[in-house]
């Protein structure tokens, strides 16, 4: 196991290595508000990957070295994938195409890991309303081409990891839930407490 040191300058390289691929991820409308905005990408990445175990965060690593190696962006591929609902004529006329596609066993892999993630987040949003009401939309079903819902966000991330960190994260998501643990909870927790916050409950008593 890596030290605290160690463990956060591996997150530190992941981020970099996303922020990079994001900055060279080009849009239909022209560059994103977001696309300059690299404290709040920080802040948002950081808060994921603080929950992670080490070994899924090297196999992460590995995914966007390797992509880079091989000439592939695995934050534009995410957000191509993403169109697949929010702009499915689009997604399908000119994007679809120049996609790896997604076999029957992996997609149910992910469709498994995406049910309990919604779960949590649903369950998040019941019991943290004020902050809820600053995330994402929830589910699939309310995508439209202006907002990208988490299930569409999360369903596009996973798509761009090798079936190696997909198996981890799998593993990773049953080990929280065999614990009785939320991970959105925990990746609220880290957000609000790298914004300034003591904890949920003081973001969610601002949010009110």
């Amino acid at each position: 196991m890596a030290n605290d040191q160690e463990r956060q300058a591996l997150i530190d390289r992941i981020v970099e290595e996303e922020w990079r691929q994001f900055q060279d991820t080009t849009n239909e409308g022209g560059r994103a508000s977001c696309q300059g905005n690299k404290p709040m990408f920080t802040v948002m990445r950081l808060s994921q990957f603080a929950t992670w175990p080490d070994a899924l965060l090297a196999s992460w690593l590995d995914d966007l070295q390797a992509a880079d190696r091989a000439g592939r962006n695995l934050v534009t591929e995410k957000y191509a994938r993403m169109m697949a609902s929010t702009v499915p004529e689009e997604y399908h006329r000119s994007i679809e195409p120049y996609l790896e596609p997604i076999g029957e066993a992996r997609t149910a892999q992910q469709e498994r890991i995406i049910a309990r993630q919604v779960a949590w987040a649903r369950d998040f949003m019941a019991r943290w309303p004020g902050l809820g009401a600053g995330m994402r939309v929830l589910a699939t079903a309310q995508d439209t081409p202006e907002s990208t819902s988490f299930e569409t966000y999360l369903r596009g991330e996973l798509s761009t990891y090798s079936q190696a960190t997909l198996d981890a994260y799998g593993r990773f998501v049953e080990s929280l839930a065999d614990q009785g643990r939320n991970l959105t909870e925990d990746t609220v927790g880290t957000t609000v407490r790298l914004s300034g916050f003591a904890s949920l409950e003081e973001a969610e008593r601002a949010q009110s």
